[in-house]
């Protein structure tokens, strides 16, 4: 378990260091890369890109492993539908990173380096994955009608 931890940790660190090397947690770049119309900065799709290649290289070699190298077996998911939930939160992603030039990562390794934006932003983005929770808290909890619906909760997107 700490051989985990200490892998988890190491790769995060080789993250923040990355991001922070290619300009991902300076807002006004993110927000360039995102502004088709005007002065067009393309060089976060270089970064991008980047990642693709390792992530496929380590997919590679990761499908001719009979398991994972820190755990007993590979993690099934069990979900792969497109659902309302799924494209109202990509969304909300989006739009938050258009808006604020941050997204998680980048904006916790701002946040370690005192970067006010950061100050106001990750707060926010925790509060709002805190609300998330209590919501799908209140879904689950919610009493049914006769018909089987949550009259409070089903006229949102699926959750499900």
């Amino acid at each position: 378990m700490r051989r985990q931890w200490l892998v988890a940790f190491v790769c995060g660190a080789v993250f923040a260091v990355g991001l922070g090397l290619s300009g991902m947690t300076q807002p006004g770049k993110v927000v360039g890369f995102l502004d088709f119309t005007g002065a067009w900065d393309a060089s976060l799709a270089f970064v991008m890109g980047g990642g693709i290649g390792v992530l496929l290289l380590a997919q590679l070699v990761a499908r001719r492993l009979k398991r994972p190298l820190l755990a007993e077996r590979f993690p099934v998911l069990l979900r792969n539908e497109i659902d309302g939930r799924l494209v109202s939160g990509a969304a909300i992603f989006g739009i938050g990173w258009g808006l604020a030039g941050f997204c998680p990562g980048p904006a916790i390794v701002s946040l370690a380096s005192g970067m006010g934006a950061a100050l106001l932003f990750v707060p926010a983005m925790l509060l709002g994955i805190a609300a998330v929770r209590v919501w799908d808290a209140r879904k689950q909890h919610a009493p049914e009608d006769e018909t089987g619906a949550t009259p409070a909760v089903d006229a949102l997107p699926s959750q499900s």
